[in-house]
């Protein structure tokens, strides 16, 4: 018998997952639109439940159309697992979860989206988690923060909204050499344009709502693990390494090895969090991610058409794509993401904070909305919405300056989205 042959992204995107419904012979997955399964017996009703058994207890757990995306985002990204969830902030938390605890510290990237960094430095310390936040481009500086109290570092792939890429070679160095996981939010960047385990990432963390979906539909969000870190080399994560007291003593890496965080993520984090991503969402995220390589293509061919023309345009002081040859990430966009920089970038507009304002105002094609990855095109002032909470200093440092619009450069003609703000540019 033959060894399985490795299929390419484009066949892997329709079918890792999927296969013809056993009922009903359903070429699409269905939505199972049901809270609860019907056991076999009450002996495989106990082996569902000590997790003895893989199978269908209750949807809050475990969903057979969730089930097929988690297995089809794990695939794309190259993973041993994934769980999906509500929405991105949700994955956020799911994946802190089981590594975090009172007194304990994640290192972050100045470099965030505003609501990542308001969740970072305010509502994760209503459990007793800190968060510091380094540039990550000295990763000196990133080594440092790191301390005895440290369980994770994270970072975006393409940052939100600045479109800075992440040397996350030059990360995951920093975090081996320290012990620690590495988070990335590859949700800018999607599979494919980079997956971050080939850079060294612990977990991927994604708002599926955003390219993943592509339609602007429905939320979502999703954690998916290497399954490459060793739990149990120290007793710094004692959810994953020590016995729980929940299974009757049971060790998750011991027993799950390398889907020891993603077991845990069903059987704990869902269990107790109640995050849970709703069939109908998966089914559309499912749907979306079938066009997923042919939607980027497009995606990434018109932001470098759309960079290149307002980098000549005298209203503009600055275009952060970082697929420009004069951009200074440049080289790492080609070594991080060479099949292109992303779409979501900002300019910087020399009017300054009331031209962006009213650029904002004055398009048409564009849609301002507090969206981005979507098939149409989006604008944002991150100073007046997503990063309104930061100081100026923060919106600076995260790339979101008040002369600073974000662009979330869509599938249209690029030629019509260049004359819609060509107008409306003040």
């Amino acid at each position: 018998m033959s060894d399985t042959p490795v299929l390419g992204f484009d066949t892997q995107q329709i079918h890792a997952g999927s296969h013809p419904d056993p009922a009903t012979g359903a070429r699409q997955t269905p939505i199972y639109q049901s809270t609860a399964y019907v056991f076999r017996d009450a002996e495989h009703a106990a082996k569902l439940f000590n997790l003895q058994e893989v199978g269908y207890i209750y949807s809050r757990l475990t969903n057979p159309t969730v089930a097929v995306l988690q297995e089809r985002i794990a695939t794309l990204e190259g993973g041993a697992g994934a769980v999906c969830c509500s929405s991105g902030h949700a994955a956020q938390i799911m994946a802190l979860f089981p590594l975090m605890a009172p007194g304990r510290n994640i290192v972050a990237s100045t470099r965030l989206y505003g609501g990542t960094l308001t969740q970072f430095s305010q509502t994760i310390k209503r459990f007793g988690w800190e968060a510091k936040f380094v540039d990550f481009d000295d990763t000196d500086a990133v080594a440092a923060a790191i301390d005895d109290d440290t369980r994770a570092v994270f970072c975006e792939t393409i940052a939100n909204p600045g479109g800075v890429i992440t040397d996350l070679d030059a990360i995951s160095s920093v975090t081996k050499a320290a012990g620690v996981p590495l988070i990335v939010d590859n949700t800018t960047a999607t599979p494919y344009l980079c997956r971050p385990f080939e850079h060294g990432a612990t977990l991927v963390v994604h708002s599926t709502t955003k390219y993943l979906t592509g339609n602007g539909t429905v939320t979502g969000g999703c954690v998916v693990d290497s399954g490459t870190f060793d739990w149990s080399a120290s007793d710094k994560f004692p959810s994953l390494s020590a016995p729980e007291p929940a299974y009757h003593g049971m060790k998750f890496h011991e027993t799950f090895g390398a889907l020891a965080f993603t077991f845990h993520g069903i059987a704990v984090g869902l269990r107790d969090l109640g995050m849970t991503m709703n069939p109908q969402a998966a089914h559309y995220t499912l749907m979306g991610i079938e066009t997923l390589s042919l939607r980027m293509q497009r995606h990434v061919e018109n932001a470098a058409k759309i960079a290149a023309w307002l980098e000549t345009d005298p209203r503009i002081e600055a275009v952060g794509w970082a697929g420009l040859p004069t951009s200074p990430y440049r080289e790492r966009a080609e070594r991080i993401c060479p099949k292109g920089a992303g779409a979501l970038f900002t300019i910087a507009l020399k009017g300054g904070y009331d031209a962006c304002v009213k650029t904002v105002d004055g398009l048409n094609i564009f849609s301002h909305v507090a969206n981005l990855g979507d098939a149409r095109s989006l604008i944002i002032h991150p100073a007046s919405t997503t990063h309104r909470q930061l100081t100026e200093d923060q919106q600076i440092a995260a790339g979101a300056a008040p002369n600073v619009v974000r662009l979330s450069i869509g599938i249209e003609d690029a030629a019509d989205l260049i004359a819609d703000l060509d107008q409306a540019i003040v």
